[in-house]
């Protein structure tokens, strides 16, 4: 079904063009409106194409950030060899709000796709993605960070693939981005298929995503992170031959152990964790304690790994109920230089 989101930008024309994805939006206020999400296109000519996103989640700012320096550079660049678009705000009502869901919805984007054409402002959003942008797009890069309910290790992440070519490509992509960690995911203990890049493997496209900061405000760490990865990647595909000064990168590839290793909170309470993210723990080893609410003289309960590995992110507010997510594993799989 084709999208009913439109742009001007003529993603074929050479040079730079920055419009908006108009999302139809029927609102008290706007019977007939539209939500602007930005976009920006820089075109130079034959080359791959690069489909580069951030705010999906409105809480999570390093790749926000990180994509509106890279278009700032972009648009004085002499010596682009095919396409960059960007869209540093992808879930506009979201990033406005500065909220992980949408407040128009209450859509969480990056568990929408591949969304729909009739569906309300998030489905919308993820339906121009996967229909529209997807098709010009040789690689796909999502940036994310654990928002305020997460503190995570900074690592890219990136779906299996479905053959042993798509599988090559992407461990390449990962290699390229060059976060200190890269992991292989299914996303079980998340989105699994109804990720922006999650959609990508389904096109086959070499896509990653990644986590680089925490609790919804900017890490400083993350932020150099993402924009050493983007510039990294725009060169080793030969998209830009210089984006200022590139240095090398490296990852200790991990992959992430089932959901059932994971702590989730057993109780409303208060949560004081004992490890942190990148964290070598084992089997039976105390990974931090809840005090309940409700009972002021209440023992702490106490939490324990149920297996070895490497701490991937762990809760990053005090407060927590039950079923929250508190700590999550990875294995490591190897180095890739």
């Amino acid at each position: 079904m084709k999208s009913r989101v439109w742009s001007k930008i003529d993603f074929s024309a050479i040079g730079m063009q920055a419009d908006y994805a108009r999302v139809p939006y029927s609102s008290d206020t706007s019977a007939y409106g539209w939500i602007p999400v930005p976009i920006l296109c820089f075109n130079g000519g034959n080359g791959p194409t690069a489909l580069l996103t951030a705010g999906t989640h409105g809480d999570e700012y390093e790749g926000q950030i990180a994509l509106r320096n890279l278009a700032r550079e972009l648009s004085s660049c002499a010596n682009l060899r095919g396409r960059v678009i960007i869209l540093p705000a992808l879930n506009w009502p979201a990033v406005s709000a500065g909220r992980r869901n949408s407040p128009l919805d209450e859509g969480n984007l990056n568990r929408a796709f591949p969304g729909d054409a009739d569906g309300g402002p998030t489905a919308m959003i993820a339906h121009y993605v996967t229909s529209e942008l997807f098709p010009l797009a040789d690689l796909v890069i999502d940036l994310h960070s654990g928002g305020r309910s997460l503190d995570y290790l900074p690592v890219a992440l990136a779906r299996p693939g479905r053959n042993d070519t798509e599988a090559t490509a992407i461990l390449r992509l990962l290699k390229s981005f060059g976060a200190p960690y890269g992991a292989i995911t299914d996303g079980a203990g998340a989105g699994a298929g109804s990720t922006l890049y999650a959609a990508a493997e389904q096109h086959g496209i070499p896509a990653l995503t990644t986590e680089l900061g925490f609790g919804a405000t900017l890490s400083e760490r993350g932020l150099g992170i993402a924009e050493r990865g983007l510039k990294r990647v725009l060169h080793d595909y030969g998209i830009v031959p210089a984006v200022g000064t590139i240095e090398a990168g490296s990852s200790v590839i991990l992959k992430y152990q089932s959901p059932h290793n994971s702590i989730y909170a057993p109780c409303d309470g208060l949560f004081e964790p004992f490890v942190k993210p990148g964290d070598e723990v084992k089997a039976n080893q105390p990974a931090g304690c809840v005090y309940p609410l409700s009972i002021a003289v209440a023992e702490p309960v106490e939490l324990k790994f149920s297996a070895s590995g490497l701490v991937a992110y762990r809760r990053f507010p005090t407060l927590t109920h039950t079923g929250d997510a508190l700590f999550g594993l990875m294995s490591v799989m190897g180095e890739a230089a």
